[in-house]
Formats: C-alpha cells, sequence, structure tokens
C-alpha cells in the first residue's frame, strides 16, 4: 500500500509539474511542448535557448529582440507564416542550412498542425 501512495503522489506531482508556466492561456499539445525547452512564448519573456516566438507569424526570421541568430538565419528573408514555419519544423536544416536550431524536425504533419494551431493561440497579441 505505502508504494501505491508513494507511486500516486509522484505520478500526481510529475502531470502537475509538466503543466505550462502560463496555467491561464491556451493549453499546449504534447506536439509542442519540445518547443517549449527552448522557446519562450509570451509577450516580455526573455528568450531561452531560442528565441521567444510571440509575435512570429509575419515576423521576418532572425528579427525577434533579445535574440543572437545565425547568419543563415538573419539573411534568409523569410517572413514567418504557416507554410514557411510548416516547412522550416519539418526539416530546420533543410529549410534554412546553417540555421542554429538543434532539432531534428517534426516529420508528421498533423504534429505541425497542432503546434501551429498552438502557436497562433499563444503568440498572437490580443486585439
Amino acid at each position: 500500500m505505502k508504494i501505491f501512495f508513494s507511486l500516486s503522489v509522484f505520478c500526481m506531482t510529475a502531470s502537475v509539474m509538466s503543466l505550462p508556466a502560463f496555467a491561464d492561456g491556451p493549453a499546449m499539445p504534447n506536439s509542442a511542448r519540445i518547443c517549449s525547452t527552448c522557446h519562450s512564448f509570451g509577450a516580455g519573456e526573455a528568450p531561452k535557448t531560442g528565441p521567444n516566438l510571440y509575435g512570429v507569424f509575419g515576423r521576418t526570421a532572425g528579427t525577434s529582440e533579445g535574440f543572437t541568430y545565425s547568419t543563415a538565419m538573419q539573411n534568409s528573408g523569410i517572413v514567418w507564416s504557416d507554410e514557411t514555419l510548416s516547412a522550416y519544423l519539418e526539416n530546420p536544416r533543410a529549410y534554412i542550412p546553417g540555421n542554429q536550431m538543434s532539432y531534428a524536425g517534426m516529420r508528421n504533419p498533423r504534429q505541425r498542425a497542432e503546434v501551429l494551431e498552438y502557436l497562433h493561440a499563444a503568440t498572437e497579441p490580443a486585439e
């Protein structure tokens, strides 16, 4: 019984600890959790290993303030949209050769669509 209770407490604690830091924001799908390892999403939040993604749609790649980008990203001329982000997420190294993102890519189109839906909800300024 002690083992069951201890395991139950551990599982409940682990599930609470995995919740996004902004409980009042949109629910983060599992497919987007890997993004939160390196990226922040809220207005005014400091960048992590990767840039803050707040306001990413419509922004030119490599221009978010407070983050040092690779020359490849700065010179790409890409404007982030559903199409460009999906292609980038599928294979970052092929889409922008020489970029610094250490993520190998998300091959599943359904997962990419979930990430894009989440990014729209979490990173677009309220109107």
